[in-house]
């Protein structure tokens, strides 16, 4: 078990280094359609070395120009949701500070939100309305923070407004994590007082997880309150978790 690990710890860090070199060297004179090939990639090795395979999900095709929403269950979700989608993300602080990936994270474009700082969220607001004016997807997760398995918080429904602004329709996402037998995976957790290390080390040492993305049918923000679509998001998140995978 331990021999294990620390394999593929080392293939961890192996790949974090690529990520960085990619990141630093090639990102400042590529477009934006092949930096999100490059992260496509990466974060397909990274879950791929953390014994994770990825399938994509549910009847309706990823729109490339909307605002994009899902539950939120571990720090692997920005993983797996640019392996299937490449997205521009938008993410509470605290994940900047996750040792290295968080590093990774800022240098792939990550937009990071801080408490109590009203200025710096409409600062950000503005930034996500031009970008998806510009034809861009956004990604973000209105539960705020990670939940159980089988569990969705409260959706905030500020950003949402963002897609309203830009005539962006909204696209929700349901993410799990499936063990061999197809049950909820719970390795894959992130809550409560776990570190990032421990998580870390459990998923690595752990048996292989199955994470399923379901894409579920956008809905449209022209016209709508931003509550409504929060409320709209939640309830087609909640439907699709309930669901068998």
């Amino acid at each position: 078990m331990k021999i294990k690990l620390a394999f593929r710890l080392s293939r961890v860090l192996l790949h974090v280094i690529k990520g960085f070199a990619t990141c630093a060297l090639l990102f400042p004179w590529l477009d934006e359609a092949r930096r999100n090939g490059h992260i496509q990639r990466w974060s397909r090795q990274l879950l791929g070395i953390c014994g994770i395979t990825v399938e994509l999900a549910g009847s309706s095709a990823p729109a490339a120009h909307a605002l994009l929403v899902a539950n939120h269950v571990s720090w692997l979700d920005i993983f797996l949701i640019n392996a299937l989608c490449p997205s521009r993300f938008v993410a509470k602080s605290e994940i900047r500070a996750w040792p290295v990936l968080g590093r990774l994270a800022v240098m792939a474009g990550t937009v990071f939100i801080v408490r109590g700082r009203p200025r710096d969220l409409r600062h950000i607001f503005q930034g996500l309305v031009a970008s998806l004016r510009q034809g861009q997807r956004v990604a973000f997760f209105p539960e705020g923070t990670t939940a159980a398995q089988g569990t969705l918080l409260p959706f905030h429904a500020n950003l949402f407004e963002a897609a309203i602004d830009a005539g962006a329709p909204v696209q929700p996402y349901a993410l799990r994590y499936l063990d061999a037998q197809g049950a909820l995976h719970p390795g894959a957790n992130y809550i409560g007082d776990t570190s990032f290390a421990e998580s870390m080390v459990t998923i690595l040492s752990g048996p292989p997880m199955h994470a399923q993305l379901v894409c579920l049918a956008p809905i449209e923000a022209r016209g709508a309150h931003r509550r409504e679509l929060a409320g709209a998001a939640h309830a087609a998140i909640g439907a699709a978790l309930q669901r068998r995978a």
